[in-house]
Formats: C-alpha cells, structure tokens, sequence
C-alpha cells in the first residue's frame, strides 16, 4: 500500500495508538466497578443471609424482617445439629465418600486415560465406547437393576462404583496426556523403565494442573451428589450430609427426633437450626477452591484445547 494510499485509509498521527486500544476514560472505569459490585452483592446475597440467620436468636427471628446482621448472635442453633449426633456423623460420611470415591475414581481415570494414549490394539475402540458413553446412557432404571444385581444396594460402594470413571474428565486427562513431550517418554523407555515406572515418575508429576482440576470435580460431585443416596441407600444411619440437608431443609422435616434437648436453653427456630444445616454442608467444600484455583486455566485449557 503507498503512503498515499494508507493517509487516505489511517488519519491518526504517527504512533498513536487504534482506537480499541485507547485507555477507557472514567466514566467507564466507574460503570465497569458499579456492575461488578452489583454482581457481587447479588452472588454474596444469598450466603450472606443464610449465615446471619443460622447465628440469629429466637428475638432476631420473631422479629420478623430480612435478617443480613443479627442483633442477638447466637451458637444455639449449630449446638442443636451437633448435640444429636445424626449431622455429625452424616458430615464425616460424606468426608469418607469423598476421600474414597475421589481416590477410586483419580485412580482408575487416569491408568485409563495414559493407557488409551499408547497404541496398543484395541484403543481406538476402547475410546469409541468411551466418547459414545457422553452422547447415550442406560437410564435410571437400567442403572438400579445393574446396581442391585451387583449387590450394592443399601452400600457405600454403590455411590462410588457405578460412576468410578467420568468419561468427559478421561478426555480431558488423555488429551493432557498426549500433549505431554514424548521426547522424555521416549528417554525414558530407552533407560529401561516400564509404563508405569513412566506414568508414576514422568507423566504425573508434569500433570499435576490437570489432575488437581479433575480431583476437585470428582470431589465436588461427591460431596454434592444426594440422589444417588436417595436410590440407593435404605438405612438412614448411611445418609451423606447433602441427603440429611435435602430431608431436613427442602422437605422441612423435624431435627427433633434426633436431638436431645437442652433443659437449660429454649429450643432454636427452625429457621436457624435450616440454615445452620445449610452452612455445616457448604463450607467445607468452599474451603477447598481456593487451594485449586490457579490450576483451574492451567489444567482445563491445557487438555482441552491443544493438539
């Protein structure tokens, strides 16, 4: 293009910048802030009122209103769910789901994915089968006769088993796996060392992004899941936290049954002792994402977009 041509096309002088890459000016910046507090008082909102109600008072709660900072705080309604002992025990339940199904499912996604990465006879099908799991499924019927004709009714391992390899999660740790540098693989099998000398030395430890991802959406849904428990488990005493949460706050059912009253103390609002559940359920999972955050675009990204 002549320099004619390009004055004819381009007024701006010499080394100014495109407009789209023009600083905003301050009544933008401020309409920028003023949307981004309003998002989050709307996403903080909701945890905001459930906690100040689990800590409010019989005063606070008859007083009626929207209760966002208790005048009377009080620890009444947390020491109701924990004196019966059926919250406590539901809370380490689902500790224990989510540590097992989490290590049980890490486990078999990811010898399945590095296997599914060598050319082995019979991956491309394996894969196949794998891909068309994410477009069809048995339904819900089909999977409770499997489960009770396994034996797995009323049991731990029917919440863990039946969905002990997510097949999205497997694509993601095998495109992972495939964009790793074969260089070292191949230095590696040169040194004499075995498949799984190389997965645990080589390939894991360059993969930690991806399986710190995969992990916390395997723990997420453990923690998270209730209907499972709801078709599988008949024993009450079994139920995870999220199950007593569902019973005890959607269906509005009674803690009464489970409790042992304090003579000392008036009995706390339903509301509180709701919301107290509510809280006991959401904040040990919340307290994990900070801890994974950074791996969150790393890890995704890294196995879902390259190659």
């Amino acid at each position: 293009m002549s320099t004619s041509a390009r004055a004819v096309t381009d007024d701006r002088p010499p080394g100014s910048r495109p407009p789209w890459m023009e600083q905003p000016g301050p009544v933008s910046q401020i309409a920028k802030v003023t949307v981004l507090v309003i998002l989050a008082f709307i996403m903080l909102f909701p945890f905001v009122y459930v906690i100040a109600v689990s800590f409010s008072s019989y005063q606070d709660v008859i007083g009626g209103g929207l209760i966002l900072f208790p005048k009377h705080p009080s620890l009444e309604a947390y020491r109701t769910i924990f004196r019966g002992g059926i919250v406590t025990h539901a809370l380490l339940v689902s500790i224990g789901l989510t540590l097992v199904g989490t290590a049980v499912n890490m486990v078999m996604t990811v010898t399945m994915a590095y296997g599914l990465t060598r050319s082995i006879p019979g991956s491309r099908f394996v894969l196949g089968l794998v891909l068309f799991t994410l477009l069809f499924s048995a339904g819900l019927i089909p999977n409770y006769l499997l489960v009770k004709q396994l034996g797995m009714l009323n049991s731990y391992t029917s919440l863990i088993l039946p969905g002990a390899i997510s097949a999205f999660n497997l694509v993601v740790i095998r495109q992972f796996f495939m964009n790793l540098p074969q260089e070292l693989l191949e230095s590696a099998r040169i040194d004499g060392a075995n498949e799984l000398w190389i997965l645990l030395r080589v390939v894991l430890p360059l993969s930690k992004p991806v399986l710190a991802v995969i992990a916390l959406f395997y723990g997420v849904a453990h923690w998270n899941d209730f209907f499972a428990a709801t078709l599988y488990l008949n024993d009450a005493d079994k139920w995870p936290i999220q199950l007593v949460l569902r019973q005890y706050v959607l269906q509005g059912s009674s803690l009464a049954a489970f409790i042992t009253p304090d003579p000392s103390q008036a009995p706390p609002p339903p509301q509180t002792v709701q919301m107290a559940v509510v809280v006991v359920a959401t904040v040990p999972i919340l307290i994990v994402y900070p801890f994974l955050q950074r791996y969150f675009t790393q890890g995704v990204l890294s196995g879902a977009i390259k190659g």
